[in-house]
């Protein structure tokens, strides 16, 4: 008898052990569904603040649809007087256009008779800096070149402005 009863006891038991066990799964469960929501929602706001809004995404251009013009010689261009010396610049410039852009076939043909237009242009920009802006903020400089030649064609089919062979002094 006492086998009996103490089996019955361990039976019960279980039972309370399988329902409280079943409530807190379903309690749980509900809770786990509403944190995982508030971790993507979360995840989606910092997602959306990683764009700015009214940011133009930056087109890739492939190197197949790149033509790439280099212009003669080298540029010499005075920099802004600091310290009381003079000093110049002396680059390459190489311009990257697009070749699917509507414009391509307008310049291409005759983006050599431009020639002189553009290294104005670029002198212009780079002669309005100090030597130390132009080593320290190359890439600025770049962007500035870019500008002011995607302007003096009313369009940005050159898309890119490298400069190479640099000495300052």
């Amino acid at each position: 008898m006492k086998k009996n009863l103490l089996t019955i006891v361990i039976l019960a038991l279980l039972i309370v052990n399988i329902i409280l066990t079943s409530v807190m799964m379903f309690s749980v469960m509900g809770t786990n569904k509403k944190t995982a929501e508030l971790v993507t929602n979360i995840a989606t706001a910092l997602n959306l603040e990683l764009t700015v809004p009214g940011e133009v995404e930056e087109e890739i251009i492939s190197l197949a649809d790149t033509q790439v013009l280099n212009l003669t010689g080298s540029l010499t261009v005075p920099l802004v007087m600091d310290g009381g010396t003079q000093k110049y610049m002396m680059f390459n410039v190489t311009l990257s256009m697009n070749t699917k852009h509507e414009d391509y076939e307008t310049y291409s043909a005759t983006i050599s008779d431009y020639e002189q237009l553009i290294k104005s242009a670029i002198s212009d920009v780079v002669s309005t800096h100090t030597e130390f802006e132009c080593r320290n903020d190359s890439e600025g400089l770049k962007a500035e070149m870019l500008a002011e030649v995607q302007e003096l064609f009313q369009s940005d089919f050159i898309y890119n402005v490298s400069i190479s062979d640099v000495k300052i002094g």
